[in-house]
């Protein structure tokens, strides 16, 4: 039974890339105790690392080894961001996700929504795929093997087609001149993107300002919305309300309880 047990907890870990302990306790039906004595054999065998109240799938990941230590870096700031990000989403909806860690922890808050998803992120991808609630396109093209997202011409040709109500994008950097990325190619697919949603939406944590990166995505007028964490500074904050972005700054004190600027 305890192996049983166990197996069928390193499979709802590997399929969701974190899980909380509330929900693993009431996922297998067993004490928060026996959660934890499970928790601690799979971190002992490298198949699971315990963080923030939940768990991170540790085990093997061989076309993402990168994946995970950017998924924990401001680890908070992202749950907070993406909890309220999925305020945003109303069931019947159609959305695009890129694939940033960020974009990811919002597709856990919308893996059980009925909802219409586009993505060309392997991982937000295995999500809704697992839960089997929402209709999923995967766009395809050339995988990026760090990141598990599909960039390139045929990606943008197959965006080209499509529509969607609205875009949810992260950027590696936000400077007065707009938002970055790192990846030519990724910022190419992600402004095709932009071209076929009806509203922009940027999800980036407030370590992301200020910072530059390779390649200019968009300015900042292109932006409809941004949705970032409270400690954003104040001067930011003015910069983005002139051009014209709805900023939205997500509440400290808990991941539901935000406020809109």
């Amino acid at each position: 039974m305890t192996e049983e047990r166990r197996n069928r907890l390193l499979e709802i870990v590997r399929q969701n890339g974190f899980v909380s302990l509330p929900d693993l306790t009431e996922e297998l039906n067993v004490s928060a105790s026996t959660i934890r004595r499970d928790l601690d054999y799979l971190e002992e065998t490298g198949e699971a690392k315990r963080t923030h109240g939940g768990v991170f799938y540790t085990g093997p990941t061989p076309t993402l080894p990168h994946f995970e230590l950017r998924q924990q870096s401001q680890w908070d700031k992202k749950r907070q961001i993406a909890a309220y990000a999925a305020e945003l989403v109303q069931d019947g909806d159609t959305i695009l996700l890129d694939g940033g860690t960020t974009t990811y922890e919002l597709a856990q808050h919308l893996a059980s929504r009925q909802v219409q998803v586009v993505t060309n992120s392997l991982p937000v991808a295995t999500i809704f795929a697992s839960r089997g609630n929402s209709d999923l396109v995967l766009v395809g093209g050339y995988v990026h093997q760090k990141t598990g997202v599909c960039l390139g011409p045929y990606a943008n040709e197959m965006l080209s087609q499509l529509n969607v109500g609205r875009a949810f994008l992260s950027v590696a950097g936000i400077s007065e001149r707009g938002c970055f990325n790192s990846n030519l190619l990724l910022v190419e697919t992600e402004k095709a993107m932009m071209n076929v949603a009806d509203e922009i939406v940027v999800l980036a944590d407030s370590t992301k300002f200020g910072h530059q990166s390779l390649a200019l995505m968009c300015p900042l007028q292109d932006i409809d919305k941004l949705v970032v964490d409270s400690d954003i500074p104040h001067d930011w904050r003015s910069t983005l309300l002139e051009a014209d972005v709805d900023l939205m700054v997500c509440s400290p004190s808990s991941e539901t309880d935000m406020q809109q600027s």
